[in-house]
């Protein structure tokens, strides 16, 4: 059988680390560090850890902190602007030889590892995507510069921006698809499914057509285009999507696959939902 521990030796500036992905549905990341080592995560996302791996929680992505105090509250900020806590928890060796820490996904799906250099550097992500990384990887925030995209986009008008050269572990919902698109090409998603691109990838809104796809279409009032080149992540299941199925459940609401639906509630009684 084949390694299951990824590993890619290269000068740079984020830690080089060893790691598996493991479980299907609820997965976890288990990372392995050498000796002085470390690895950033969001705080809360640990499942367990080699006693010889310390913990120490910082402001910011933890990503060097050349920048001081004044670049570490830069880095809080950035975070507070996504949603996320003002902390993230920097996982160090301290010991001899090898030593592991596991961090899970509190959602069904996928994690995704990604070598940050191989993808040209950067990343966009939805605001809730990045799980854990190599130590030196920057977290920040990209804004989305239309009206429209911001207010109908799915995530807002601020994403999460992962840059540097070493590997990332976002967590996806559902199943994960990647597509290469080329120069010029354009793919229509739900705006909820567009887990993450690259930053060459246009990101914008498109209509869905006529009023009756509107209202009984089910699929909201706008499609996220994409337009190439760049690499695109699908996610076949946002947790928006799973919570509000679960809400619909828990009020005896039934199943109501058109939760874009302009309709609402008179929809709701006329699928006899109600």
């Amino acid at each position: 059988m084949p390694n299951p521990w990824q590993h890619s030796r290269a000068t740079g500036i984020a830690d080089d680390i060893d790691f598996e992905i493991k479980g299907h549905e609820l997965q976890f990341v288990e990372i392995e560090l050498d000796p002085g080592e470390s690895a950033v995560a969001e705080a809360g996302a640990m499942v367990w850890k080699d006693a010889s791996i310390g913990m120490t929680t910082v402001f910011g992505d933890g990503g060097g902190q050349q920048g001081g105090f004044m670049g570490a509250l830069m880095g809080a900020g950035k975070r507070l602007l996504t949603g996320e806590s003002l902390f993230t928890t920097v996982y160090t060796h301290n010991g001899g030889g090898k030593a592991r820490v596991a961090f899970g996904a509190p959602t069904p799906g996928h994690i995704l590892p990604l070598k940050l250099d191989s993808i040209g550097g950067t990343l966009i992500c939805q605001k809730d995507a990045f799980l854990a990384a190599a130590k030196g990887v920057s977290i920040g925030v990209a804004f989305q510069r239309k009206v429209m995209t911001g207010l109908f986009g799915g995530e807002g008008f601020i994403m999460q921006k992962l840059e540097g050269d070493g590997w990332v572990f976002v967590q996806m919902g559902g199943t994960v698809i990647e597509r290469t698109l080329a120069p010029g090409e354009v793919l229509h998603v739900d705006t909820g499914c567009v887990a993450a691109f690259t930053p060459s990838v246009n990101f914008d809104l498109e209509s869905v057509g006529g009023v009756k796809s509107m209202l009984f279409g089910g699929e909201g009032v706008f499609f996220a285009r994409l337009t190439g080149p760049g690499k695109v992540w699908i996610q076949s299941l946002p947790f928006s999507r799973l919570a509000g199925r679960m809400m619909q459940a828990a009020m005896g609401r039934g199943q109501n696959r058109g939760e874009g639906s302009l309709l609402g509630e008179f929809g709701d009684l006329i699928g006899g939902n109600r």
